[in-house]
């Protein structure tokens, strides 16, 4: 394996936090990282929302089965995309493992929570975050001090792996 890449295959989704909170100058680094993303003709159709709220924060957990784990975090980014973009799943997607690639090099733990195709929970987060009309929420993604440790992740399978042709 390349030390180059350690930080792609130490990225794993961590759902156990302290209660630390997140520090100013780690949160602008990840969204620095979310916009250092590629998009396509270099668009950018992304708005985040920094949400530290204790309130908020617990709320999620009612209008999303799998983010449970928000009870706990200390930081939750909403990635949210500009609609009208033909792109914007595709380059909020970038920015959003942008952000997690970011925290594990920061020492963080993280989590991708999806919202987006989920109608229902795109109209619930988006009113909770009074999200822009023309924008809509990719996902949610926890942030905080990890109080779990996993491993590095090796998922590689040559089955999937087709040459020239499937």
């Amino acid at each position: 394996m390349h030390k180059e890449l350690d930080l792609i295959f130490k990225r794993r989704s961590i759902r156990k936090y302290h209660d630390k909170p997140v520090s100013a100058e780690h949160v602008e680094t990840l969204l620095r990282a979310a916009m250092a993303a590629p998009s396509a003709s270099n668009k950018q159709p992304w708005q985040f929302v920094v949400i530290e709220d204790r309130k908020t924060l617990d709320a999620f957990t009612e209008v999303h089965a799998y983010a449970k784990m928000l009870k706990e975090a200390t930081l939750c980014i909403a990635v949210c995309g500009d609609k009208s973009n033909r792109f914007w799943v595709q380059d909020c997607s970038a920015a959003t493992q942008n952000i997690l690639l970011a925290a594990a090099g920061l020492g963080l733990g993280s989590v991708w929570l999806g919202v987006h195709p989920n109608e229902e929970r795109e109209g619930q987060v988006s009113q909770m975050l009074s999200i822009a009309p023309e924008y809509a929420p990719l996902c949610l993604i926890a942030i905080g001090h990890p109080a779990e440790e996993k491993g590095p992740s090796e998922r590689f399978d040559p089955q999937k792996v087709h040459y020239e042709k499937w």
